[in-house]
């Protein structure tokens, strides 16, 4: 069955994307826990991180800590944090945001009254920093897009 990642990274649902290679993209989610907090998603289904080949999920660590040093600079955030959990949907992604303290790392804080204007600007900005950071070949041409 078509994960509901599948079907973002394949353009039936609409995605905020602020990474694509391909082998990965990374899109922000629809209740971050702080604002630029994004997933990390391979374009192949793979259901759980330990299912994952290494070469996998080096290059998916790879693509999270780009990006959480972007995070780190795009909101003067002292940390970015990585979390993988991966039960609300059945593909492995990993949560990257960026952070103040622990205490914000509980999915308890996801935000689910985001307007979407400001979900766009977060992904906006945090695709910004990507871009001068280096990493301009990776970001989509389109906020809504998971193109190479």
């Amino acid at each position: 069955m078509t994960t509901l990642f599948s079907r973002i990274i394949d353009g039936e649902i609409p995605g905020r994307f602020v990474w694509a290679d391909e082998h990965a993209v990374a899109f922000g989610t629809i209740a971050p826990i702080t604002d630029g907090h994004v997933l990390v998603v391979p374009r192949a289904e793979v259901p759980r991180f330990t299912d994952a080949d290494d070469d996998l999920l080096a290059h998916l660590t790879g693509v999270a800590k780009a990006i959480g040093r972007a995070q780190e600079t795009a909101w003067d955030a002292p940390r970015a944090a990585l979390v993988v959990a991966g039960f609300e949907v059945p593909h492995l992604h990993l949560h990257v945001l960026p952070v103040w303290g622990e205490g914000e790392l509980s999915f308890a804080n996801a935000r689910h009254d985001v307007p979407a204007e400001q979900l766009d600007a977060a992904a906006e900005r945090l695709r910004t920093a990507l871009r001068a950071a280096g990493h301009g070949a990776h970001v989509p041409a389109a906020l809504g897009s998971p193109a190479l």
